[in-house]
């Protein structure tokens, strides 16, 4: 496990790497753009980085400054041995696109990393690499290449979506206000982030929400009706029926078993 921090920005340009063994990574703050054989994708907080070995790639800060991610990297072997124990067939071994969004199935993964780092939680980081493979195995069964085009414009204006929503998740994020920001219609910005982040503008903000109140869970001993009401959740009620949909357990539940099954 590696946490990654990056700094680079529009001013650097982005350069050709290659990975070295497969390579899997949560993204936890920022965003910025990767490319690939297999497409191009926009990275961003709860989605996950995908690489095959041998594979070459660029990954570039054209429209913000800055991103985190916390990266495993699998010997060839080791990973087609976790990918057969899954039940992958033999052709379904490799990433077949670079990336999987910010999905209901990653929330609990992408939330323990995060807490593993940020926290500095006792958690066995080799079970989590072995949890996150067979996810990702998985979640990308079956999924075509990405295929993406896009204009620069559109790609900036949903960065900086991204990075509105990440800095502060709990204020009053609607459809509306996030299209009028963009200088678009509902429609047309609803149909552009579904387009680069993989989710819904909800879906996003919803997510971004229950992983910031998934941390603060286990970070202290504030109220859950604090919590809830911190994170942008107006009716603890909902919230605790989002965070089981999400989590798969009540908030006070998560909160005990902690790290553990995070």
């Amino acid at each position: 496990m590696a946490d990654v921090l990056c700094t680079s920005g529009p001013a650097d340009r982005p350069f050709e790497e290659q990975h070295d063994t497969v390579s899997i990574a949560v993204v936890v703050a920022g965003s910025f753009q990767y490319r690939t054989p297999n497409g191009r994708e926009m990275m961003t907080p709860g989605s996950l980085f995908l690489g095959n070995a041998g594979e070459r790639y660029e990954c570039g800060h054209e429209h913000a400054t800055g991103d985190r991610s916390i990266a495993f990297n699998y010997a060839p072997d080791f990973f087609e041995q976790i990918a057969a124990d899954a039940g992958a067939p033999r052709g379904e071994r490799r990433f077949r696109t670079p990336r999987l969004p910010p999905l209901p199935a990653l929330s609990p993964l992408a939330t323990r990393a995060t807490a593993g780092v940020a926290l500095s939680l006792d958690l066995s980081w080799e079970e989590m690499a072995v949890e996150l493979a067979a996810a990702a195995i998985r979640l990308t069964a079956g999924l075509p290449p990405s295929r993406r085009s896009a204009t620069t414009a559109a790609i900036a204006r949903v960065t900086e979506s991204v990075r509105q929503i990440e800095r502060d998740p709990g204020a009053a994020w609607t459809l509306a206000r996030l299209a009028s920001d963009a200088g678009q219609s509902p429609f047309h910005y609803l149909r552009t982030f579904r387009q680069f982040t993989g989710v819904t503008p909800h879906q996003f903000v919803l997510r971004a929400r229950l992983r910031e109140a998934a941390l603060r869970l286990l970070a202290g001993d504030a109220r859950v009706i604090e919590i809830a009401f911190a994170s942008g959740f107006g009716d603890v009620s909902n919230f605790n029926a989002a965070f089981r949909a999400e989590f798969g357990m009540s908030p006070r539940v998560y909160r005990t078993r902690g790290a553990r099954v995070a």
